[in-house]
């Protein structure tokens, strides 16, 4: 498949990855086999990580809340970045883990049934970390966009209803 094509389907598989091959293909304007046998070569590859469903849990659950966490660290080169991810990337309570520039080394999306919990995972399992030297906490009260989804999308009608 064309570099051009297999951009564009990345950007359908992103936008809704529950379209069937077969639809994949019509967008695309392409055999479904070929689209088929792409997407299991990106795949293998890890070009496609995985899927997912963007699910508002504050419309599910009472107890959850979730946080960004920055990280600083002791600077001990790219090695040390490393081993630092490879500790707090393997925690369930991290769902999303970055290394950036800045004022931080990492930034993480924790989530947790509440703020002492989030507290308590910080201060036992990142503040123990030796090359942890400091973490700021923001916690999340409302989520606008995620994803590029908006999540007050307003689906009503503006136009005056106006009767016979």
């Amino acid at each position: 498949m064309e570099q051009s094509k297999r951009k564009q389907l990345l950007k359908l598989i992103e936008s809704d990855c529950r379209l069937s091959m077969e639809e994949y293909a019509v967008m695309l304007g392409e055999d479904e086999v070929i689209v088929s046998a792409e997407i299991k070569r990106m795949e293998e590859e890890k070009i496609i990580c995985g899927y997912r469903a963007l699910i508002d849990w504050d419309k599910v659950e009472d107890d959850w809340i979730e946080a960004l966490v920055e990280v600083q660290t002791i600077p001990k080169g790219e090695e040390g970045y490393r081993e630092i991810a490879e500790r707090v990337r393997k925690f369930p309570e991290v769902k999303s883990f970055f290394f950036v520039s800045g004022g931080f080394d990492f930034i993480l999306l924790l989530q947790g049934r509440n703020i002492k919990e989030i507290s308590k995972f910080i201060s036992t399992n990142l503040a123990s970390i030796p090359d942890v030297s400091g973490t700021q906490t923001h916690f999340l009260l409302d989520k606008y966009k995620e994803w590029g989804i908006d999540m007050y999308q307003d689906d009503s009608d503006p136009r005056i209803q106006v009767s016979p």
